[in-house]
């Protein structure tokens, strides 16, 4: 089940079926339909709010758009994805892309992440952006 929760904010997503539908299209495609979506929370924050996560629970001190906590069990993905949405509206002019389409980009990121994507290295920052795009596309075809 894919919820859209708050925490400190007040965003309400528009069109969730659509969102929740294209998730596990994504899922399925990628995974050649071998993995499947389990209990999925997209927790819509303020950035103060992912800071003090972000804090608390990895040691970092700094602001970012999402914090993926995972927790897969066999072939179902599930997670929490913490995104501030103060961050994506910040990051959407910074890269002149709409807030939505940024929005979208961080979502399918927090679940690739689940799908065992990583973008720690320059190689995994290229390959996370080619299946967000990927994903992208998927949405708008």
């Amino acid at each position: 089940m894919i919820r859209f929760l708050n925490q400190e904010c007040d965003y309400s997503l528009n069109h969730k079926m659509l969102i929740k539908s294209w998730i596990k299209d994504v899922v399925s495609d990628i995974s050649n339909k071998s993995i499947e979506v389990g209990d999925l929370n997209i927790v819509f924050c303020s950035d103060n709010y992912l800071l003090s996560v972000n804090k608390e629970f990895l040691k970092h001190n700094y602001y970012t758009d999402i914090i993926t906590f995972n927790y897969n069990h066999g072939n179902v993905i599930s997670g929490d994805l913490l995104i501030s949405i103060d961050t994506v509206r910040a990051n959407s002019v910074e890269y002149n892309v709409s807030f939505d389409e940024e929005l979208k980009r961080v979502i399918i990121h927090g679940v690739l992440h689940l799908l065992g994507y990583d973008d720690a290295t320059n190689e995994e920052k290229i390959e996370m952006t080619s299946m967000e795009n990927y994903a992208l596309d998927l949405l708008l075809n």
